[in-house]
């Protein structure tokens, strides 16, 4: 697995930090206007990764099974798209937590009028009001082995009897010991995502149940992360003046790489992404 290089919530906190301290405007250069940093849905050949990342939110939030007037917790709600997007079509309460101050400061800003959306500069640990459902995707696997388990058990003491959790996250798929892919799992985890810790869906599905959450659904989006990473690498190749502007050819050549490989191993099925819809039991 790729490993956690600490075990506590502040060098969490340090290591999304390294990553966004690029800076928004960098991120904006590959992603989509709703700046979503994860897996997008394609649901047909011609379909634009703006509306493939909607169709991706709407795909979790539909499994949230969401009425109006309810709390939902978007843990690591990156630049604010699912929250966002939650609000307007359900008529929701919605408290969006970040690690990141430049995806705080950015979420907040598109937020200010909105008195149902409120975005904390937070982490699920310290995290202690009642809610009525919970969704993250895309962070689960930045959390580290060691606090899987305590993600899910701290899902079940905010949740009713009746609550739902839907949880989005990279994982690996089939065994590898290639050396090409474990030299890419350095990679990864040196350079890209300091501290990341990808799990098998076995081991998510093992945590959730030690948690007492009951499995309802399970869907892999494998097929649609090689999409959605060759439209970003499209897109950054697009921008490559300006990104070097930005930062420098090296981290330009860095991140091309990083997106390059990650659609590869993506394709060839080392690597899988998975939505998993959780219960109370």
């Amino acid at each position: 697995m790729l490993s956690r290089t600490k075990n506590h919530y502040g060098s969490t906190v340090g290591q999304a930090q390294q990553h966004y301290d690029l800076g928004n405007e960098f991120f904006a250069l590959f992603l989509d206007p709703s700046m979503t940093y994860s897996c997008a849905k394609f649901d047909g050949p011609q379909i634009s990764l703006a509306t493939a990342q909607r169709a991706k939110i709407d795909l979790a939030l539909g499994k949230c099974e969401l009425k109006a007037g309810q709390l939902l917790l978007d843990v690591g709600c990156g630049w604010g798209g699912t929250v966002l997007r939650a609000a307007e079509l359900h008529q929701l309460r919605v408290i969006g937590l970040t690690v990141s101050k430049n995806q705080y400061a950015y979420a907040r800003g598109l937020a200010a009028n909105e008195p149902r959306i409120e975005f904390r500069m937070q982490s699920w640990e310290t995290f202690n009001e009642p809610v009525d459902r919970i969704v993250s995707i895309g962070a689960f696997e930045h959390f580290g082995r060691d606090r899987h388990r305590a993600f899910f058990e701290k899902c079940r003491t905010l949740l009713p009897e009746d609550g739902i959790v839907v949880v989005q996250s990279i994982t690996f798929g089939k065994p590898s010991k290639v050396f090409s892919f474990l030299r890419f799992v350095r990679f990864m985890s040196k350079e890209i995502f300091p501290g990341v810790d990808v799990p098998t869906p076995e081991v998510v599905i093992k945590c959730a149940r030690s948690a007492h959450l009951e499995l309802d659904h399970v869907e892999s989006l494998r097929k649609d992360y090689v999409h959605t990473l060759e439209c970003w690498v499209n897109n950054l190749e697009a921008n490559r003046k300006l990104a070097i502007e930005l930062t420098n050819e090296a981290t330009y050549s860095m991140y091309k790489k990083y997106l390059t490989s990650c659609a590869a191993y993506f394709r060839s099925g080392e690597c899988n992404v998975h939505q998993f819809k959780l219960r109370p039991i």
